[in-house]
Order: structure tokens, then sequence, then C-alpha cells
């Protein structure tokens, strides 16, 4: 029979088998959750340098992007420039073009007012019984046709007589006393005046009440 001591040890040595046994598994145990860990922090590791690398890319060709669109933004404020100034420039043209034809229609609208007055002097001179001759009433069609013509290129003439003296569009060779007209008003005219659309080609000789 095995005696009270015996069982008593053998007790004892089981007991401690069975806690050095527990304890080597809690320390593979612990073994094994470190090196979970350490192969986990090596893949967080990299998949931090992945993003990084990503983000490096993304930011490289971001930059190389943003060069591009830095350059096409340069051509298009160029582009538009260029178009503002051409507009400019033509406009200017424009503008320059027209002034030299208006200068020369004056020019010579100038030159044909004489002619103008002949027509009507001759016509005024003309006795009222030869009015109806063929060579009169011919010589006053021209006339219409002329004024018509002027009138039809922007050329009028002024209505001066009876209106305030006014210096830039009539010109005061004679002062007269009249007490019929108020004062500084156009009592005759001398010499018909024209315009050229907006413009004075010719002031209008006249005589001014005092």
């Amino acid at each position: 029979m095995v005696n009270a001591k015996e069982l008593e040890n053998e007790t004892k040595k089981k007991s401690e088998t069975a806690e050095t046994t527990e304890n080597e598994e809690l320390k593979a145990s612990e073994e094994e959750e470190t090196k979970e860990a350490e192969v986990f922090e090596s893949e967080e590791a990299s998949e931090e340098t992945d993003t990084s690398e990503k983000e490096d890319k993304k930011s490289f060709f971001k930059k190389k992007k943003d060069k591009k669109d830095e350059k096409i933004e340069e051509l298009n404020d160029k582009l538009i420039r260029q178009l503002a100034e051409f507009e400019n420039f033509r406009n200017r043209t424009e503008k320059e073009k027209a002034e030299r034809f208006d200068m020369g229609a004056k020019a010579m609208v100038e030159k044909i007012l004489p002619i103008v007055d002949n027509f009507e002097r001759g016509l005024a001179s003309v006795p009222e019984e030869d009015k109806e001759k063929p060579f009169v009433t011919g010589m006053e069609k021209i006339y219409k046709q002329m004024l018509t013509s002027l009138e039809e290129a922007g050329v009028k003439p002024m209505d001066a007589k009876g209106k305030p003296f006014d210096p830039n569009l009539h010109n005061a060779v004679m002062h007269v006393d009249d007490e019929s007209l108020p004062e500084n008003v156009v009592a005759e005219e001398l010499l018909k005046g024209y315009m050229y659309k907006d413009s004075v080609v010719r002031h209008a000789m006249v005589k001014v009440a005092n």
C-alpha cells in the first residue's frame, strides 16, 4: 500500500508538472502574440510606406500637371491680350479711315459749294419773263439735282436768318441797326453756310442786328 507521504509527494510532483506545463504554454502564447504584433507593425509600416510613396507620386504628377496648366493659362492670357490689341487696332484703323474719308469729303464739298453759289446767283439774276425758257429750266433742274446729291452725301445748308448769332456757325461781316429784330440776331444771310454731317464745312456770312 502507498503510504500517505508518497501520495503527498506524488500529488505535489503532478502539481508542479502541471504548473510548469501551464507556464510554458503561457510563455509560448506570449511569444506568439509578440510575433503577431511584430508582423502587424511591419505590415502597417509597409502600408504607410506605400501610402507615402503614392502621395509622393500624386504630388509629383500634380506638380507636373500644374506646370502644364500654368503654361496653358499663360498662352490663353497672351492670346486674349493679342485679340484685344487686334480689336483695338481694327477699331482705331476704322476710325482713322472714317476720319480721312470725312476730311476728303469735306475738301471736295468745299470745292463744289462755289459752283452751287454760282448756280444760285445765275438763277436769281434771270428776269421773270425768261424763267420759263428751256435753258433756264434745264439749269434749275441741274441745280436741284446737285443739292439732292449733296444732301444724300450728308451736306445740308444752314438756316441762319432770324436765328441767334452763333460764332461756331456764323461769320459776322456786318452789324446793322434793325429795331424789328432783337439784339445779336442774324438779320441777313450774305453767303449760305453748310454742314457736313455734324461739322461745319463753311460758316455762313451774315449781318447781325445790334
